[in-house]
């Protein structure tokens, strides 16, 4: 099935990221992991702590930007999907969820960004 515009946007703007946070140091553990709750756009190791980071992308800072598209609904959709993702583990480790805005030419990473846990 031949991928859409809107997808192939999407996965460059996720392997921008992925090779920022890489460059910081984190360690992908999963990308693209889809539940029936939710998706989680990059899941990587930062030290101890596990880090499910959204990814979001937006060609002008215009209508708030890439990191206020994230909307209560989609905050979550991300937290219901991390708590998912974590019935795998026997021993929860500590994590956080981040945000990577790519807004145009400019990459935000917010550390934390998303706080119910």
């Amino acid at each position: 099935m031949p991928r859409t515009e809107l997808q192939v946007i999407g996965e460059d703007a996720e392997n921008r990221a992925l090779a920022y946070l890489r460059e910081q140091g984190l360690e992908l553990v999963e990308r693209n992991f889809s539940c029936k709750v939710g998706e989680l756009d990059l899941v990587m190791r930062d030290r101890q702590h596990l880090v499910f980071v959204e990814v979001r992308e937006r060609s002008s800072p215009h209508f708030g930007g890439a990191a206020a598209s994230i909307t209560p609904a989609k905050q979550k959709r991300i937290v219901r999907a991390a708590k998912y993702y974590l019935l795998r583990y026997p021993t929860i480790p500590p994590c956080r969820i981040d945000v990577v805005a790519i807004d145009g030419h400019h990459l935000s990473w917010l550390r934390n960004a998303i706080v119910e846990m």
